[in-house]
């Protein structure tokens, strides 16, 4: 993947250091493997991001930074790749995840009227809680590792693209001066 369109998508590194919630991993946030523009550190970062977006929790993002840093991935990557689901994708997404969790508990799913108030929140999320846990663990863990796994194999491709391109260019150029 080209490292130009990364770095103009992704935010400075001093937005992440200076945001309120990111500002209590301290001096970790200056480890440079985080801000690392490479193959294993975006792959890695698209892994955990992909992995925190579908799970069924507030602060996804902040999650998404710790596991980042544990694993010393590219921070904005992960973090932004958290925004895969957005309160337009968010519906389809977990109810999704709901079904797989129910199918592999051997759960019938729950049809009620959805209603917007936080009461009726509480009292479904007590009812749905293990199977969209689960359906969104493995979707959540499979999704990282589809993603890991792509954005390895596009990168690796980019690059050897580049290669020939640049092989063939210095072939013309050797054969026009002989």
């Amino acid at each position: 993947m080209p490292r130009r369109i990364i770095k103009r998508l992704l935010p400075d590194a001093s937005r992440f250091r200076e945001h309120r919630h990111l500002r209590h991993f301290g001096v970790r946030l200056h480890d440079p493997n985080l801000w690392h523009l490479n193959r294993r550190s975006v792959s890695g970062a698209t892994g955990v991001g992909l992995f925190c977006a579908l799970l069924p929790v507030p602060f996804q993002m902040v999650l998404a930074a710790a596991g980042a840093i544990a694993l010393r991935v590219n921070l904005p990557v992960s973090v932004v790749l958290v925004w895969v689901t957005n309160p337009f994708t968010i519906p389809p997404i977990f109810y999704s995840t709901y079904r797989l969790g129910a199918w592999l508990l051997g759960v019938p799913t729950v049809h009620h009227q959805v209603q917007w108030s936080v009461t009726w929140l509480m009292s479904e999320v007590w009812d749905i809680w293990q199977p969209l846990l689960l359906g969104s663990v493995l979707a959540g863990l499979a999704a990282g590792l589809l993603g890991w796994g792509l954005v390895r194999l596009l990168w690796r491709w980019y690059v050897v693209q580049r290669r020939r391109e640049q092989r063939t260019v210095r072939g013309r150029s050797s054969s026009e001066q002989g």
